[in-house]
Protein backbone atom coordinates (compact mmCIF):
# COMPACT_ATOMS: atom_id res chain seq x y z
CA UNK A 1 0.00 0.00 0.00
CA UNK A 2 0.68 3.45 -0.88
CA UNK A 3 1.25 6.26 1.87
CA UNK A 4 -1.27 8.82 2.25
CA UNK A 5 0.13 11.84 0.95
CA UNK A 6 -0.96 15.86 0.78
CA UNK A 7 -2.65 15.22 -2.38
CA UNK A 8 -5.22 12.73 -0.61
CA UNK A 9 -6.03 15.33 1.84
CA UNK A 10 -6.96 17.99 -0.90
CA UNK A 11 -9.00 15.33 -2.84
CA UNK A 12 -11.43 14.87 0.21
CA UNK A 13 -11.15 18.77 1.18
CA UNK A 14 -12.44 19.13 -2.69
CA UNK A 15 -15.36 16.36 -2.41
CA UNK A 16 -16.46 17.40 1.06
CA UNK A 17 -16.23 21.35 -0.62
CA UNK A 18 -18.13 20.47 -3.44
CA UNK A 19 -20.85 18.31 -1.95
CA UNK A 20 -21.49 21.17 0.67
CA UNK A 21 -22.06 23.58 -2.79
CA UNK A 22 -24.69 20.57 -4.04
CA UNK A 23 -26.19 20.55 -0.54
CA UNK A 24 -26.63 24.41 -0.67
CA UNK A 25 -27.84 24.98 -3.78
CA UNK A 26 -30.41 21.86 -4.40
CA UNK A 27 -31.92 21.59 -0.91
CA UNK A 28 -34.75 24.20 0.15
CA UNK A 29 -34.72 22.96 4.02
CA UNK A 30 -33.01 25.55 6.10
CA UNK A 31 -31.49 22.83 8.16
CA UNK A 32 -29.97 20.77 5.30
CA UNK A 33 -28.49 24.28 3.65
CA UNK A 34 -26.92 24.77 7.02
CA UNK A 35 -24.93 21.55 6.98
CA UNK A 36 -23.64 22.03 3.19
CA UNK A 37 -22.57 25.40 4.48
CA UNK A 38 -20.78 23.48 7.29
CA UNK A 39 -19.56 20.91 5.01
CA UNK A 40 -18.02 23.76 2.55
CA UNK A 41 -16.21 24.84 6.14
CA UNK A 42 -15.05 21.28 6.81
CA UNK A 43 -13.59 20.71 3.38
CA UNK A 44 -12.02 24.09 3.71
CA UNK A 45 -10.35 23.29 6.65
CA UNK A 46 -8.73 20.03 5.58
CA UNK A 47 -7.56 21.72 2.57
CA UNK A 48 -5.93 24.60 5.20
CA UNK A 49 -4.15 21.75 7.42
CA UNK A 50 -3.08 20.10 4.02
CA UNK A 51 -1.47 23.25 2.61
CA UNK A 52 0.32 23.96 5.91
CA UNK A 53 1.74 20.32 5.20
CA UNK A 54 5.77 19.87 5.22
CA UNK A 55 5.75 17.69 2.71
CA UNK A 56 5.04 20.67 0.30
CA UNK A 57 8.25 22.69 1.17
CA UNK A 58 11.25 21.90 -0.44
CA UNK A 59 13.89 22.05 2.62
CA UNK A 60 11.02 19.08 4.28
CA UNK A 61 9.82 21.63 6.62
CA UNK A 62 7.34 24.42 6.48
CA UNK A 63 8.45 28.22 8.26
CA UNK A 64 5.51 28.15 10.44
CA UNK A 65 4.03 24.76 10.54
CA UNK A 66 0.67 25.77 12.46
CA UNK A 67 -0.49 28.59 9.96
CA UNK A 68 -2.92 25.95 8.35
CA UNK A 69 -4.32 24.43 11.89
CA UNK A 70 -4.73 28.14 13.27
CA UNK A 71 -6.20 29.24 10.14
CA UNK A 72 -8.73 25.71 10.30
CA UNK A 73 -9.17 26.82 14.24
CA UNK A 74 -10.40 30.17 13.40
CA UNK A 75 -13.25 28.65 11.17
CA UNK A 76 -14.07 26.42 13.34
CA UNK A 77 -14.83 29.25 15.54
CA UNK A 78 -16.64 30.78 13.09
CA UNK A 79 -18.46 28.08 12.03
CA UNK A 80 -19.73 27.24 15.60
CA UNK A 81 -20.95 31.62 15.98
CA UNK A 82 -22.92 31.18 12.29
CA UNK A 83 -24.42 27.68 13.38
CA UNK A 84 -25.72 29.16 16.58
CA UNK A 85 -27.19 32.05 14.85
CA UNK A 86 -28.80 30.42 12.14
CA UNK A 87 -30.47 27.71 14.09
CA UNK A 88 -31.53 30.34 16.29
CA UNK A 89 -33.00 32.10 12.60
CA UNK A 90 -34.67 28.85 11.86
CA UNK A 91 -36.44 28.33 15.29
CA UNK A 92 -38.07 31.71 14.76
CA UNK A 93 -39.02 30.98 10.85
CA UNK A 94 -40.59 27.80 12.23
CA UNK A 95 -42.27 29.15 14.85
CA UNK A 96 -43.76 32.25 13.15
CA UNK A 97 -44.42 29.67 9.58
CA UNK A 98 -44.79 26.14 10.94
CA UNK A 99 -41.83 25.02 8.08
CA UNK A 100 -38.48 25.32 7.50
CA UNK A 101 -38.58 25.92 3.44
CA UNK A 102 -37.25 28.98 2.70
CA UNK A 103 -39.40 29.44 0.12
CA UNK A 104 -42.00 30.63 2.41
CA UNK A 105 -39.45 33.16 3.44
CA UNK A 106 -40.55 35.45 0.45
CA UNK A 107 -43.57 36.79 2.87
CA UNK A 108 -40.49 38.18 5.56
CA UNK A 109 -40.46 41.81 6.42
CA UNK A 110 -38.31 44.29 7.46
Amino acid sequence: MSPITVTHYLVVGIILFVCGIVCLVVKRNIIAMLIGVELILNGANINLVAFSSPQLFASGTAPLLLDGQVFALFVMILAAAEAAVALAIALQFYSRFGTVDVDQGGQLNG
